[in-house]
């Protein structure tokens, strides 16, 4: 049979098309088993991640840093995908801290409920960061803003979650002199969550700054009391006093490290478990 040049070319074609296919097929089956070896070691199914205001800033002083934002968005759709349901709650310090202003002199209160506004403006900073890679979310708000942002119901909230979409809570509790570290507890409690995961600058909890003490000391596991004993300030005592009631792990974690989220949710990371 007589072959001809285009017939011979067509030929070539279609073993490079068929061994790119195989080629993506392999690689795609080894992100597929990978990410489902690592599903198996899923210690969490619905947790809370509370991340700092101060985390959104980058290595800038004030405000929002694009850039990590993102980062922090496709960890969190790396943890979706092993399965777990997920909720946030940010706090405002990169824009507005309610207490030092206080302490300023401004009133309580008022400073606080800017703090809440703070929170919103990074929630909604957050959805869109997950929503450009895929991520489904709602953020509901603790003060009504219906043209923001929707109003936080519990019973809603908890439908948005098994529908496989992010919660990001906003504006705290809606009551000033409550921290949003409380507002974590509290909203993890009311979602029925495994653990609070408190994403940090550091791996874990230190008996003092790390950044500040080099002979500060690590450790790998707490107590609710040791903390409370220790004067340790991972969260506040209302916060501490909440996790210990509901029995909900907290888990602290960098969120700079390269396991991040995927790391804690499996146990594979560097963290700090503070439990009963």
């Amino acid at each position: 049979m007589h072959v001809t040049r285009t017939d011979w070319l067509e030929s070539v074609r279609g073993d490079m098309r068929g061994s790119e296919l195989q080629n993506g097929s392999t690689i795609m089956g080894e992100h597929a088993a990978k990410t489902s070896a690592q599903a198996d070691n899923l210690l969490y199914k619905r947790v809370l991640l509370k991340i700092s205001g101060e985390a959104l800033m980058g290595p800038g002083q004030f405000g929002i840093h694009q850039e990590t934002v993102d980062r922090i968005a496709s960890q969190i759709k790396e943890g979706l995908a092993l399965g777990v349901e997920l909720c946030l709650v940010i706090g405002g310090g990169n824009i507005f801290r309610g207490l030092s202003m206080a302490e300023n002199g401004m009133e309580r209160a008022s400073a606080d409920y800017m703090g809440m506004l703070a929170t919103v403006m990074n929630a909604l900073a957050m959805q869109n960061a997950l929503e450009s890679v895929g991520v489904h979310t709602r953020v509901m708000s603790a003060i009504e803003m219906t043209s923001v942002c929707e109003p936080y119901i519990r019973r809603r909230a908890l439908r948005h979650m098994e529908k496989g979409r992010v919660v990001i809570f906003a504006a705290g509790t809606g009551n000033p002199f409550f921290t949003t570290d409380t507002t974590a507890a509290l909203r993890a409690a009311e979602m029925g969550c495994d653990a609070v995961m408190k994403g940090t600058q550091v791996d874990g909890v230190y008996s003092a700054d790390p950044k500040k003490d080099p002979s500060a000391q690590r450790f790998d596991e707490l107590s609710y009391m040791e903390v409370l004993k220790r004067d340790l300030r991972v969260m506040d005592q209302a916060a501490i006093s909440l996790t210990r009631e509901n029995h909900i792990p907290i888990v602290v974690f960098s969120l700079g490290s390269e396991d991040g989220v995927v790391g804690a949710l499996t146990g594979r990371g560097k963290y700090t478990i503070i439990k009963d």
